[in-house]
């Protein structure tokens, strides 16, 4: 479900803390900012970075563009269908207009890593320019040594292992941003807890100056944040851990879930997730039209949405794996969810068992229950049928059916 929203990965949502600066001395420094950044990492400067300000106009026309040149229309209507169906976004909900239009209100640079250029915008403050130049030469630095387009690609179509990845090209960044800006006023994140804790929450801070932001749903809001708040934690654990070294670590041995990132010793330890069988559905005629991974972060967002952040906070960390398919019946008009998680002992499953009925009672209009057991869930609504399912630690669940 993330693939679309990992293709703008790239793009600095800018903290907003950073003093005012001088806009010519911005782009002065880029040569030394450069090789500042590769003292702090101990990556390799290869190779000048081009750079060049774009106006507001032409970075819509290039996150439109992007995802003409990136995403077909199927797949990108077969995501939009997809947080449809989970609940994520409403039903008349345009993901493409949506999130190119928060993106380019919100973008104050990016890194082209094909043209292998660097874009600020002119529009932005000459303090929001400095951050943003620092954090986009992180990327550009970071895929002169690693390929940052091959990085995101290698992650093949696990959605969970995508924004993980985004997460640690985004963490990075914002690390060496802060860190640099830190240094400048004889700080640190090394050794200053409070720094970083408000370093990594400066773009949640932000929101109440992007109206595009706040009108958004709460999934594509988090799953916008998440790499850079959450990996910059990460990229600090990993940094505390490993010191310099680290930089290169997570490029070569990337994490593998979103719940990797939240929890940094389940990286270490090489806790990969599990991949639970998602149900068959009953019936002919439907096509497959997507799958992919549920991670630990989707679970959150879930149930913080329908339920409540108490229980999002106790159950989504008991996550283990998760996947989904999404069948579609064109002739019908009906879509099919097929979905199943598995959690770490089947109590937690039993609790997500219960939660998952409240939020099919929230997303779905006229719910009817027509069977019910200790592990069976079933009925009608005007989605079509359901029937939930519980085996020891996994859940299961076929949504749409007709």
């Amino acid at each position: 479900m993330k693939r679309f929203l990992a293709l703008f990965g790239l793009l600095a949502v800018v903290l907003p803390y950073f003093a005012a600066g001088n806009k010519d001395a911005v782009f002065a420094e880029i040569g030394q900012t450069l090789d500042e950044l590769a003292r702090l990492s101990s990556l390799r400067v290869r190779r000048p970075v081009e750079y060049d300000l774009i106006s507001r106009e032409k970075v819509n026309e290039y996150l439109k563009q992007r995802v003409k040149d990136e995403i077909k229309p199927e797949e990108l209507r077969a995501e939009e269908l997809t947080l449809k169906k989970f609940g994520f976004v409403p039903r008349d909900f345009n993901l493409l207009d949506a999130t190119v239009d928060l993106l380019t209100e919100q973008a104050a640079a990016f890194y082209d890593f094909r043209k292998k250029k660097l874009f600020i915008a002119d529009w932005a403050s000459s303090s929001m320019q400095q951050a943003a130049l620092v954090h986009e030469l992180a990327h550009a630095l970071a895929d002169q040594n690693f390929n940052l387009e091959k990085f995101i690609k290698a992650a093949g179509k696990s959605d969970d292992g995508s924004m993980a990845r985004v997460a640690v090209m985004e963490g990075q960044a914002s690390w060496l941003m802060s860190e640099f800006m830190a240094r400048k006023m004889g700080q640190s994140l090394a050794n200053s807890p409070a720094l970083l804790e408000m370093m990594s929450r400066g773009a949640e801070l932000a929101d109440s100056q992007y109206p595009e932001f706040a009108k958004a749903p709460l999934y594509v809001r988090e799953t916008l944040i998440f790499p850079y708040t959450k990996g910059m934690l990460f990229q600090q654990a990993v940094f505390q851990k490993s010191g310099q070294a680290g930089f290169s670590e997570i490029f070569r041995r990337p994490p593998v879930s979103t719940q990797q990132i939240l929890h940094p010793e389940k990286y270490f330890s090489n806790l990969a997730p599990a991949s639970p069988e998602v149900p068959e559905p009953p019936g002919s005629g439907l096509k497959k039209l997507a799958e992919g991974s549920i991670g630990e972060l989707d679970h959150s967002i879930l149930l913080r949405q329908f339920v409540g952040k108490d229980e999002a906070d106790e159950i989504a960390p008991r996550w283990r794996g998760g996947n989904y398919r999404l069948f579609e019946n064109r002739a019908r008009d009906t879509t099919v969810l097929a979905y199943a998680s598995e959690w770490e002992s089947p109590e937690a499953a039993r609790r997500f068992f219960a939660l998952y009925r409240r939020i099919l009672e929230k997303k779905l209009n006229r719910m009817v229950v027509t069977g019910e057991s200790a592990g069976h869930l079933a009925g009608t609504s005007d989605d079509g049928a359901f029937s939930l399912r519980l085996e020891g630690p996994v859940f299961s669940s076929l949504e749409g059916m007709r």
